[in-house]
């Protein structure tokens, strides 16, 4: 009896120490990698000063500022998409496009919502999609009008969730998960979102119309894939109303938005090249006339 209580003893204390040790070495694989994003951001954050730096003294952009023409901008993107840098060490690729080419999705309002309907109903989303966003903006709310009274189950399942403005395409996706499970609506997977928005409190923001996008234009319009693509293929020359040949219709449509053909803005993707860790990415958007960035993003 007092061998097998002694035995029993024995396991339990084993028991223990195995506890104790694997804990301690979780402990320590997390302390490890916590150190280790640490250290990624760290450098991340000393690459972005670097870049920065050369954004600022390139004479490139500065002409750009100085220019303010619509023509020097689109021949800077042309030929400025990917530039590959070696900045101590680290390998990074830069790449440039307009910051202005997709529509800030907090710039939905009470004046072109129909519009942002009737994008979504040639997807065959219902009309509640809009309801669910539209929750998620409570900033617009009081100058807009829209009831503060949540209509959907959004922030019961997602208490958490930031309900001002979206703010980024991973807000939007918890959005998008939350609606298709709720609504069983599959066909919100066919929206090209990549093409379509931008994100961040920018209620004002404007669409530079030389870059906007195939996906843009047929939202803002209320037009067909093919003439929004059409719009799209000619753009880069735009330089006022007239040069877009447009409806009567198009042009009431165009109004509800905030538009301009010269956007001095550029949106960074700073790619690093680590052996370990893989690709980290920074996206930022850079102001070229005051020459600063801003909406930076990290993804290590």
């Amino acid at each position: 009896m007092r061998f097998g209580i002694a035995l029993l003893i024995t396991l339990v204390f084993v028991m223990i120490i195995s506890v104790s040790v694997g804990y301690g070495l979780l402990q320590f694989k997390n302390a490890s990698m916590l150190i280790d994003e640490e250290k990624a951001l760290y450098q991340s954050t000393m690459i972005l000063e670097d870049v920065l730096e050369i954004l600022q003294s390139s004479p490139e952009i500065v002409h750009l500022a100085d220019s303010n023409a619509s023509e020097d901008l689109y021949i800077f993107l042309q030929n400025s998409t990917y530039i590959p840098l070696d900045l101590g060490g680290e390998k990074i690729e830069i790449s440039f496009e307009s910051a202005r080419s997709k529509i800030n999705i907090n710039t939905l309002n009470r004046g072109n919502e129909d519009l942002f309907r009737n994008y979504f109903r040639r997807y065959m989303i219902a009309e509640s999609y809009l309801d669910v966003l539209k929750e998620c903006m409570s900033i617009n709310q009081a100058k807009e009008g829209y009831n503060s009274q949540y209509l959907s189950a959004l922030f019961d399942n997602n208490p958490e969730l930031f309900r001002e403005y979206i703010a980024s395409r991973e807000h939007l996706d918890i959005i998008n998960d939350f609606y298709m499970r709720e609504y069983g609506e599959e066909n919100l997977k066919n929206i090209p979102f990549e093409n379509l928005f931008s994100y961040a409190f920018a209620p004002a923001q404007e669409i530079d119309l030389n870059y906007a996008k195939a996906d843009v234009w047929e939202l803002i319009l209320d037009v067909s894939k093919e003439r929004a693509l059409m719009l799209a293929q000619q753009a880069g020359g735009y330089h006022s109303l007239e040069d877009l040949g447009l409806s009567k219709r198009e042009k009431e449509n165009l109004k509800k938005f905030r538009t301009s053909f010269f956007s001095p803005y550029l949106l960074v993707k700073v790619a690093i090249l680590r052996n370990k860790r893989g690709v980290s990415n920074i996206y930022f958007e850079y102001d070229i006339k005051q020459k600063r960035g801003y909406n930076f993003v990290f993804e290590l």
